[in-house]
């Protein structure tokens, strides 16, 4: 559905400077993904760190033409534009998305609670969708931006549509409602998720439920939600496991090893229904979604039926290693319109020059004319530069003809029908995005074309990367820069596909340990300034050739760089001056400062883009007074610098810790290292950091041993007992200690944790299950990550959690997942 630009103006009550009354169909809140600049209007909000106003020039560039920008935003240099002026830019958004919805009178379910909004959301979409033409939230568009944009979608073709509303404080909720209008409300639960937002239990609930003041039914847990006071003049659909009044209660429920069977109550009769899931969160929101088709009406017969075909939910794409140097961007778990355009965005992100593949099957219950369904895929994938595709399914082969503009096309009836007729070698070099429906298994293209390893596995949460970022940024002031260290493979993470999530994040700096690192960089299509620290006469040639800045922290290194720049004739150079405050490791003494800055001022082949220091102990209170001294001595040798070259420029010495602990050594920019993995060097516990990487391998054995025995070389593990042992298939080799051999270290396993017995191997390593049930072969454990924290690994080990990350062997497989 388009608006006019004078439309929208009306709609959200702007004053208007219009050029040409073009036509919008894209809402666009982020420089970084513009696809369609004629048809989109651009939303300069305000955020925590950036104004969106800031991005105006760079996106004016690149072709938008209408903006809605604050009240006294200078337009004068944008000739060509039109611009709507309001007092928020946010209300603005917001208002527009519910001036749309007004215009469709179908259907909604609107869905909040602390935990599962997704997860229902998604299940009803499978459980519904052969019955309704659905609009959804993209994954987990469910904020005060999110829910707007979601909105935005709905078309003449749908006939329903299916909202989450997540709100983290008081006041967000009655700006979603007036957005989404649920006829039909869904609560999920209510847990601890942003506690920290409302003053209690009560104040979180009765926020929730400002969704619901105007909905026809509520769905809801009544176990969690037994006031009524609180609940709105609807008609009220409950499910509980201790209230026999509620709509559905639960008498009984039976697990397997893969279902579960679910004895309930409904209008007096006995029923039972089965759902493919064990885990208590799944069955809860299993039994939500079966109480929301009861409540439409549906048939137990037919709920059964569907319940037992619901798949489970991978929200996170996963990025892997291919063979012939492929990269494989697996996004399966949903195929849309929406879903596809946000995967090709992170396909973009991810791909830098390399070419871009993607593997596409039929979009199924679009709601769109095949003709007109493929001719809008077809324009999206130009838009994004993808190189080939591969269509899979009779639809999407039946409208080759609309791919005419791809360079590279081919069509098979199906998954089977591909991987008969194709071979690996026509891969190489690329990054290639699966985006297949569950009917099409795209899971085992994916397995293909999967680089061929070991079992053991190091998952990077690229998704809490970005959120850890964030979190440092909550404690900075907006005019603070931020280098993020990426050094040895981002501390085991992986560089480029590290380095590619913050530059979409627009940190400021990169830095690395030395030139080739920073050369793996640019050759990824990384275009960030890059700092090397450990710069050498060997890696001059790389310095220049790939635009990277050496930091400078002796006179020999110093007169060196600048003989060769005088070589090739080049003035100007980016360099970093390190000093030493006190760490003695590397940098100029303050007594060699004022000769470094008269050689600066003379010669002219460098130029000095920052001075900086490293702090000794920032994270250690005890050493407060030992901090104090070195950003004494820092500013007085930059203030000698900055004197006699005459010239400003950027100033840092705090790392991660240092940003929490020690506000005012902020300076001009700070360097975030290990925080941005997830690990609080300053040990606060008050920022709220995600772990990035899971380090996971699996059982190769079982093996029962008797009492007296030993276990593994030299015969160190002795059994007092008969017992159960499990050998998991990661060694020494794979960076997994010999210190936490010999019952020091454990393994998380089936929601226990075992104890490593005997030594560890080069290969494996032993643990004692014997008390831990249901272990078996092919059994996924986790070494570190979510259930085992890495800094426990390293208190084992007598050591620190930089040692254990960046000790992970490059032949462990890392697989990249974006939430």
């Amino acid at each position: 559905m388009h608006y006019s630009i004078k439309h929208i103006a009306s709609i959200i009550h702007a004053d208007a400077k219009i050029i040409a009354d073009l036509e919008v169909e894209y809402l666009l809140i982020d420089s970084r993904k513009i696809i369609f600049p004629s048809a989109s209007s651009f939303f300069a909000l305000h955020g925590p760190r950036r104004d969106g106003h800031q991005f105006i020039p760079e996106v004016y560039e690149r072709g938008i033409r209408n903006f809605i920008v604050k009240n006294g935003f200078d337009s004068s240099s944008f000739k060509e534009a039109n611009f709507l002026f309001v007092d928020d830019v946010l209300q603005a958004l917001q208002g527009l998305a519910a001036f749309h919805r007004k215009q469709f009178s179908i259907p909604v379910i609107g869905i909040t609670g602390s935990n599962g909004k997704t997860i229902v959301k998604e299940w009803l979409y499978q459980l519904l969708q052969e019955d309704h033409n659905i609009v959804r939230s993209p994954r987990s568009y469910n904020s005060q931006v999110g829910v707007p944009l979601s909105v935005w979608q709905i078309d003449q073709q749908n006939t329903l549509g299916i909202f989450e509303a997540g709100i983290s404080t008081v006041n967000e909720m009655g700006s979603l409602a007036q957005i989404i209008k649920p006829t039909i409300a869904v609560l999920t639960n209510i847990g601890e998720a942003h506690n920290e937002g409302f003053t209690n239990e009560s104040e979180k609930i009765e926020e929730k439920l400002k969704l619901f003041q105007h909905c026809k039914q509520l769905i809801f847990p009544k176990d969690v939600l037994q006031n009524d006071s609180q609940l709105p003049n609807a008609l009220l659909f409950s499910w509980s496991r201790k209230d026999i009044t509620a709509s559905v209660f639960i008498k009984e429920e039976i697990r397997t090893t893969s279902n579960t069977s679910i004895s309930v109550t409904y209008k007096d009769q006995p029923y039972s229904i089965v759902v493919p899931f064990v885990d208590a969160a799944s069955i809860d929101n299993a039994i939500t979604c079966y109480c929301v088709l009861l409540a439409l009406g549906y048939s137990h017969e037919i709920i059964n039926k569907r319940l037992m075909q619901l798949l489970p939910v991978n929200m996170r794409m996963q990025l892997k290693k291919g063979t012939n140097n492929c990269s494989i961007l697996n996004d399966s778990y949903s195929n849309d319109i929406s879903s596809l355009n946000i995967a090709l965005d992170y396909l973009k992100q991810q791909s830098g020059s390399h070419a871009k593949t993607v593997i596409l099957s039929d979009i199924l219950q679009s709601g769109l004319r095949d003709d007109e369904l493929y001719k809008q895929v077809a324009i999206q994938l130009q838009e994004r530069g993808i190189h080939k595709l591969i269509g899979i399914g009779e639809n999407i082969s039946k409208q080759h003809l609309a791919f005419i503009k791809i360079p590279e096309t081919s069509f098979f009836s199906s998954t089977e029908h591909f991987l008969e007729h194709s071979n690996l070698h026509q891969f190489r070099d690329e990054f290639i995005l699966l985006k297949g429906a569950r009917v099409f298994a795209f899971e085992r293209i994916s397995k293909w074309l999967e680089q061929k390893v070991h079992q053991t596995v190091l998952e990077i949460n690229l998704s809490a990367i970005a959120h850890n970022l964030k979190e440092y940024q909550k404690h900075l002031l907006s005019s603070t820069k931020v280098m993020a260290m990426v050094k040895a493979y981002s501390y085991g993470s992986g560089t480029a596909e590290v380095a590619r999530v913050l530059q979409f994040c627009k940190v400021d700096y990169l830095a690395v340990a030395y030139a080739d690192e920073g050369v793996e960089l640019r050759k990824a299509g990384i275009s960030l300034p890059i700092m090397v620290m450990n710069a050498d006469e060997a890696g001059f040639d790389s310095l220049v050739e790939y635009d990277l800045e050496p930091e400078i922290y002796s006179l020999p290194i110093f007169h060196s760089f600048h003989q060769y720049l005088q070589q090739q004739a080049l003035k100007g150079f980016p360099v970093h001056i390190k000093l030493n405050t006190g760490m003695n490791r590397l940098g100029f003494d303050a007594a060699e400062v004022n000769e470094l800055s008269v050689y600066l001022k003379e010669q002219h082949t460098m130029v000095v883009k920052s001075v900086f220091s490293h702090l000794v102990s920032s994270e250690n209170a005890e050493h407060d007074g030992f901090t104090k001294q070195q950003s004494d001595l820092f500013q007085g040798s930059c203030s000698i610098i900055e004197k006699n070259i005459g010239y400003p420029f950027i100033k840092h010495i705090a790392n991660s810790a240092g940003i929490f602990r020690h506000p005012y050594l902020q300076f001009d920019m700070v360097r975030l290292g290990i925080g941005l993995y997830g690990i609080d060097s300053a040990d606060e516990h008050i920022l709220k950091l995600e772990p990035v990487a899971t380090l996971r391998s699996t059982v190769s054995q079982i093996r029962k041993v008797k009492t007296g025995e030993s276990i593994g070389y030299n015969r160190k593990g002795k059994v007092e007992r008969d017992s159960l042992i499990a050998v998991i298939r990661i060694g020494y080799a794979d960076g997994f200690s010999r210190r936490l051999g010999n019952g020091i270290g454990r393994i998380y396993v089936n929601g226990q944790l075992a104890s490593v017995v005997g030594n560890v191997c080069m290969d494996m390593l032993m643990i004692d299950v014997t008390e831990i049930g249901n272990v078996k072969e092919g059994d996924v454990v986790e070494i570190f990550g979510k259930h085992l924290p890495i800094q426990k690994i390293a208190e084992w080990c007598d050591t620190i959690a930089y040692e254990v990350m960046t000790g992970v062997s490059q032949r462990v497989k890392r697989i990249y997942v974006e939430e």
